[in-house]
């Protein structure tokens, strides 16, 4: 094993918003020996391709160089980590290195596993299957929407823990606006399935969201989930966990968005929830502070937080890990708190959305209070498309928001 030379006062694994966000505010605060292992060259700006694969974005304006949103003095090591030694205070990376950290954070991201449904990793970009979870099939999606004249539409969404869980229905709703508006929805069979007993966790939105599937004609089936595809039939399975029962459904279109789980590394080491069944990091859900070693931090999507794993929980928690990273650093008990706040924007048609935001008690956190957030605006779908990207690339990714 080959070492890094030296030891690294705070490693991070992962270039992501997380990665990235904490590195950018320990950097504002004065850190100077900080390490950021990435083997990415690129960055992506993930929560636009839902916008991509309802064809009101184009890939390439979610995509900037990886290097380009590093923060100067953070020294980047362009490879994969394999293993961590939270004892001996060591990440095994690719190529035989090995890395020596005195604090750690953790934010690696989480694993698409396109194989944890039989015959969906054969049938995803062909077959007329796609995912806006991944860039390289984000722009089929529109292509196959665009396409659709009539037949069956199958959206489905996973019953694991998932980075922005309402992704899987707002291509649902972008596509039935589509087709409504080019007069054939009435010809097209939507069916939407979802794992959970409702359509979304707070009561509030989820009340609204039933409304908008009414309005398009969709066919929601709760307590369900997507279990085989055969990409070459055309046709899927559905398992209704409510009744015990499973159905097979032809389609002409499907939207599959993969089981997701930790990176195989980490849920093989000693960090990983026992909790978890997706193998993600443990963490106080406050602090964000490992249980067992008090110099290991997580965050993102694959801190095991009983919240949503979207962008705009990283924006809370960035803040949080950094502040207490610091405290720990200077021989302090970890003094910030993160409330479990987290948004999901929710496109609903071509211009309007709800912006849900909420904490770990599923209390709304509107950043707008004199709006009323249960109500689809043309405003937030324009906030979504135009505002937020540069917010991300120049706020967030800075450490100044």
């Amino acid at each position: 094993m080959t070492p890094i030379s030296g030891r690294h006062r705070v490693a991070i694994i992962g270039g992501g918003s997380a990665g990235i966000s904490v590195a950018a505010r320990l950097r504002r605060a004065g850190v100077s020996d900080i390490t950021l292992v990435e083997p990415s060259d690129t960055h992506w700006y993930q929560p636009l391709w839902t916008l991509v694969g309802g064809g009101q974005a184009p890939l390439r304006v979610t995509r900037r160089p990886e290097g380009s949103v590093i923060p100067d003095g953070v020294r980047w090591i362009r490879r994969r980590a394999l293993a961590v030694d939270p004892e001996s205070r060591t990440v095994t990376l690719s190529g035989g290195a090995e890395l020596t950290y005195e604090h750690l954070v953790m934010a690696p991201g989480l694993q698409l596993d396109w194989d944890g449904v039989p015959g969906l990793g054969e049938a995803v970009g062909h077959d007329r299957v796609s995912s806006n979870y991944a860039p390289e099939y984000a722009p089929r999606t529109w292509e196959l929407v665009r396409e659709m004249r009539s037949g069956t539409a199958v959206f489905t969404h996973p019953a694991t823990p998932l980075k922005c869980g309402g992704a899987p229905q707002k291509i649902a709703y972008l596509a039935a606006d589509h087709w409504r508006r080019r007069k054939v929805l009435d010809d097209i069979r939507v069916v939407l399935v979802l794992p959970d007993p409702a359509m979304f966790k707070v009561p509030a939105w989820s009340q609204v969201l039933e409304e908008v599937a009414a309005r398009y004609g969709i066919e929601v089936r709760l307590r369900s989930e997507m279990t085989a595809v055969d990409g070459d039939a055309r046709k899927l399975t559905i398992t209704d966990h409510a009744h015990g029962t499973k159905e097979t459904l032809g389609y002409d279109l499907l939207h599959a968005v993969p089981p997701q789980r930790a990176p195989d590394w980490v849920k093989a080491s000693p960090l990983a929830d026992p909790a978890s069944p997706q193998g993600f990091v443990a963490a106080d859900k406050h602090t964000l502070q490992h249980p067992s070693y008090g110099n290991v931090f997580a965050l993102g999507d694959v801190a095991n937080l009983p919240t949503s794993k979207t962008g705009a929980a990283v924006r809370k928690q960035a803040p949080a890990v950094a502040g207490n990273l610091l405290d720990v650093m200077n021989g302090r008990s970890p003094s910030h708190r993160y409330d479990g706040y987290t948004s999901c924007p929710l496109v609903t048609a071509r211009d309007r959305m709800l912006l849900a935001e909420f904490d770990y008690d599923l209390n709304p956190t509107p950043s707008f209070p004199l709006l009323n957030p249960f109500k689809e605006r043309r405003s937030m779908w324009l906030f979504k498309r135009y505002g937020l990207p540069p917010i991300y690339w120049h706020g967030m990714l800075t450490g100044r928001l």
